[in-house]
């Protein structure tokens, strides 16, 4: 308490200017604390969501959780029905059901009567209608051996043997049929079941194929399918728009027995949601570390709008004039997100709102042509992003420098042209989820198979997703896609491998049987 009536004391005794300056001194500590306060509570629940994993995350799993408990109501209460004889005047409830693919094959079964003649006056019976019903039934994969036999003819004047020539095969003096060899890939690659895994399946149903074989041809398949990937990189590469992302890879380092950080890069063509008919497509690509010189050499002939986030290696490819940054407002939106889970911040909480009122502008226009979907933002969004513009720009005065929300919000006014670059191009979208969709298979893939055993390994992982995302994106099957091709290919002169691209396939059915 003494001390308290000394500080006061000391107080009066100062003038006006050391006053302040000591006022000033205080709101400095205070605002520094605060911001300390923020950043410790952003850096925890950051933490926390790593260690018990995303919001998202969590509700899906308590889905899944409730999903099983559904699941194991109704079928207690299924058991309950069945076991309840059915009255006729008690009728069972019949559920509602889609009807049965017409696509699948149809076996029909015929019921008879056992009586030939009419059980009550011995009459002859005739047809009066019929009652159909059908149920779904699974017929489990089964496996052949193809065995070719080519007979060796001879002349008997001349003793000339003629000899039918061997067909080709997916893989040189390999036992891989075509659609087996696709079922493998897609298994790992679309599935993201690890090699050892469909060993053992292999080995349930009999069939002795150990992983080692399994990688082999994973890797003669990568080689075979080559030129098909780099037709789908020169499409990807022509579009005057692609989006670009890149994610971590873990592989094996040669000798140490440990992995390194490699990278999976995606560039994405997809100008549907600009309701243009161009195909859409997705080129991977692999690098050893994430170093800008890599998408440097990716996109050395690339022309147009890149849709990317920040990362510092894209950077130097806008220098030049011939390829113009799109940023991304959804790492903007993410970044506000994060504060306002981990602080509850009016601030945050306000610019995601603001944020999400763009995105409700996008999705009304999403599909329509590029001058309607500009015309409209011009109208709608622009006046908003001055708004938010003006809005930040007064916030972040009143921020200390150090606070994570002043952080956010000079992360999104130092972007700010490229962030506002998608009002003036209809063709240009509002963020990069292109690209992310893309890359999302490879999460998934690498919880699974953990790392790749080498950067050939890496390479080969590319090609696969590649063709696999390219199809996904063109609503085809990509097994079906990769057993038709891998049947192809082999046969296929260099100079139509176009004619093997998912959207070309279907028009040279006919020329390629």
């Amino acid at each position: 308490m003494a001390d308290a009536l000394i500080a006061v004391a000391d107080l009066k005794s100062l003038d006006r200017e050391s006053l302040e300056a000591l006022l000033i001194e205080e709101r400095e500590k205070r605002i520094n604390s605060d911001s300390e306060i923020e950043h410790l509570k952003l850096v925890i629940a950051k933490l926390q969501r790593m260690i018990f994993g995303k919001k998202s995350e969590k509700i899906a799993h308590e889905i899944e959780q409730l999903e099983l408990k559904l699941e194991e109501l109704e079928s207690h209460e299924s058991e309950h029905i069945a076991a309840r004889p059915a009255s006729p005047t008690t009728p069972r409830a019949k559920s509602t059901r889609r009807p049965l693919p017409e696509h699948l094959p149809r076996e029909v079964h015929t019921h008879f009567p056992a009586e030939d003649a009419c059980p009550a006056c011995g009459g002859a019976l005739h047809k009066l209608g019929e009652d159909v019903s059908e149920i779904l039934e699974r017929v489990p994969a089964t496996y052949k051996v193809i065995r070719h036999v080519r007979p060796k003819m001879c002349c008997g004047k001349c003793d000339v043997i003629v000899q039918a020539p061997a067909p080709s095969r997916p893989i040189e003096r390999g036992i891989a049929g075509p659609a087996l060899l696709a079922h493998v890939l897609v298994a790992k690659f679309a599935d993201h079941l690890p090699l050892y895994r469909q060993s053992e399946i292999f080995a349930r149903e009999g069939i002795e194929l150990d992983r080692s074989t399994l990688a082999d041809w994973v890797g003669h398949a990568s080689h075979l399918l080559a030129p098909l990937v780099e037709a789908t990189r020169k499409h990807v590469l022509a579009a005057t728009k692609i989006h670009a992302d890149d994610t971590p890879i873990p592989v094996l380092a040669p000798g140490t027995g440990k992995t390194k950080t490699a990278r999976l890069w995606t560039y994405v063509r997809d100008d549907r949601p600009a309701g243009l008919d161009t195909h859409p497509a997705v080129w991977f690509a692999y690098s050893p570390d994430r170093k800008g010189e890599h998408p440097r050499q990716h996109l050395s002939t690339f022309r147009g709008f890149l849709q990317a986030d920040g990362y510092a290696g894209f950077h130097h490819l806008y220098e030049g004039g011939k390829i113009h940054e799109a940023a991304c407002w959804a790492h903007v939106r993410r970044k506000f997100y994060d504060i306002q889970v981990a602080t509850k911040s009016a601030i945050a909480t306000e610019a995601v709102e603001r944020i999400g009122a763009l995105y409700e502008i996008e999705r009304e226009v999403r599909g329509n042509p590029a001058a309607l979907r500009s015309e409209v933002r011009q109208a709608r969004a622009r006046p908003l992003i001055d708004d938010l513009h003006s809005w930040l720009n007064k916030i972040l005065a009143r921020l200390s420098p150090k606070s994570d929300t002043a952080l956010a919000i000079r992360y999104a006014l130092a972007r700010w042209r490229a962030l506002t670059r998608y009002l003036d191009d209809g063709t240009i979208e509002i963020d990069n989820s292109a690209a992310e969709r893309a890359l999302r298979g490879v999460a998934l893939g690498r919880k699974n198979y953990l790392f790749c055993g080498s950067d050939a390994g890496g390479q080969a992982a590319a090609a696969i997703y590649s063709l696999i995302g390219t199809a996904k994106l063109n609503d085809i099957d990509p097994e079906s896609y990769l057993q038709r091709v891998l049947e192809k290919i082999a046969d296929l002169p260099i100079t139509r491998i176009h004619e093997l691209l998912p959207w070309n396939f279907a028009e040279h059915q006919t020329d390629l049987a």
